[in-house]
């Protein structure tokens, strides 16, 4: 009886994680539109003629930003460093925003990459939520492959080759993907119990499947003028 009655409290708190996670990551689309509106109307010619140090300081921005987050992943800080994580991230869409909009087609692959990036999100946290397969053992593969897709674009920073970009991109949209299966499956079986970081990592992914997208939709469907 006191398994059954431990079972069910534990059930109850898993859902209530994952209620959470879903509202604020909802949420978080808030500010990352607003940052990308007011990414669009920047200037980032800065970025390339220091594409390297750009993309580095970038990177770096990022990572501490994260790391604010996790720090105050306990408190309602850990909300407030989110959501400023969110708009951050959507300030820095702006430059491959900028790009696609310039072509003749742009605001369609732009809705494109979004609507794309909604059916993949929701399709695989069904499949995670509804089986309750556990995905765990796909997390070492994929911090693998992560790692070697995070050398793999920096690299590319300095080779410049457009193939590399695109299987980059191709990767990156099969990694992600994954994440989001790794995620929810996460939560929906314990392994993530705060929601501020479960959110954190779902936006990860939901930001870089958009973008690979865009990039792989602007390199295959782009009508350039």
């Amino acid at each position: 009886m006191q398994y059954q009655t431990a079972t069910g409290t534990l059930a109850i708190e898993q859902n209530k994680v994952l209620r959470n996670t879903y509202m604020m990551l909802a949420l978080t689309m808030i500010p990352t539109v607003i940052g990308a509106s007011v990414g669009m109307s920047m200037n980032f010619s800065f970025m390339a003629e220091s594409p390297i140090i750009s993309a580095l300081l970038m990177f770096g921005a990022m990572m501490g930003m994260m790391f604010a987050v996790s720090a105050l992943r306990n408190s309602v800080w850990g909300i407030v460093a989110l959501l400023g994580f969110t708009f951050v991230a959507g300030v820095l869409l702006g430059p491959i925003l900028q790009v696609a909009l310039h072509l003749k087609n742009g605001a369609e692959l732009v809705g494109m990459a979004a609507g794309g990036t909604g059916i993949i999100f929701f399709s695989l946290a069904t499949i995670a939520t509804v089986t309750k397969k556990d995905f765990s053992f796909m997390g070492k593969f994929l911090f693998i492959g992560l790692i070697l897709l995070i050398v793999a674009s920096l690299a590319n920073i300095f080779f410049q080759i457009p193939a590399l970009s695109l299987t980059i991109s191709a990767i990156a949209v099969m990694i992600f993907s994954a994440y989001i299966l790794y995620d929810v499956s996460q939560i929906v079986h314990g392994g993530e119990t705060n929601y501020v970081m479960a959110t954190l990592g779902l936006f990860l992914n939901v930001y870089n499947l958009f973008i690979s997208l865009l990039q792989l939709l602007m390199a295959f469907a782009g009508e350039r003028e």
